[in-house]
């Protein structure tokens, strides 16, 4: 069961989410939080699996308390859900460290698959919204050629939305390796997450663009 903490400063927006996700058999919601400031304390209180996170919210944005809550509680995974389509609002939140970016006009199944997905260390990147993050990680990042084959090809398994353990599945090794792997390519690429390095790989051509 995926546990999920939704922030949200709309009132009726977060009891309609708690409604539709607690339909799904495979999530259950465990709090809501109406700021920034009581998402980052919940989250760490509750250690959810998941949190769906909104960008605009009193006291503390959604993005800083992002990266609050992957500084303490590297194991929560963040979601942002938002009417947000400024291509900065995504870039920040995914340096902040946000595994995935959806907007509040999705349909409640994609809410669901989207949580669903990040859980499994998935990244969700909108096509509609991604190209500034990739040119921007293509102009300040290093070339792919400083990464091993293996790398490069790990690094395109990331991008097409596979796990972990899918990958080590599709590659027959196991899923350490396959983390050991991950945390080699963050680093020589010089990026922060998987998402960053989804987005790195379509703008690098490792696997194409919708």
């Amino acid at each position: 069961m995926i546990r999920v903490l939704i922030a949200d400063d709309q009132t009726v927006l977060r009891h309609g989410l708690r409604l539709i996700l607690n339909e799904s058999e495979h999530i259950t919601v465990v709090g809501e939080a109406a700021n920034g400031e009581e998402a980052v304390k919940q989250a760490i209180e509750l250690k959810p699996d998941v949190v769906l996170m909104d960008v605009n919210m009193p006291l503390l944005d959604g993005i800083e308390a992002t990266r609050q809550i992957r500084a303490v509680q590297p194991e929560t995974r963040v979601l942002m859900l938002t009417i947000s389509k400024k291509d900065v609002d995504l870039l920040g939140a995914i340096r902040a460290g946000a595994r995935g970016y959806l907007l509040k006009s999705a349909e409640a199944q994609e809410v669901i698959s989207a949580i669903c997905r990040v859980a499994a260390g998935e990244a969700i990147l909108p096509p509609n919204l991604a190209s500034f993050v990739f040119d921007e990680l293509a102009s300040t990042r290093p070339p792919t050629d400083e990464l091993t084959g293996r790398e490069i090809e790990i690094l395109g398994l990331i991008a097409e939305g596979q796990g972990n353990k899918e990958i080590a599945a599709a590659l027959h090794i196991s899923e350490n390796t396959v983390k050991t792997h991950v945390r080699h390519i963050l680093e020589k690429l010089q990026l922060s997450n998987r998402a960053e390095a989804a987005a790195y790989a379509v703008r690098a051509g490792l696997v194409r663009r919708e």
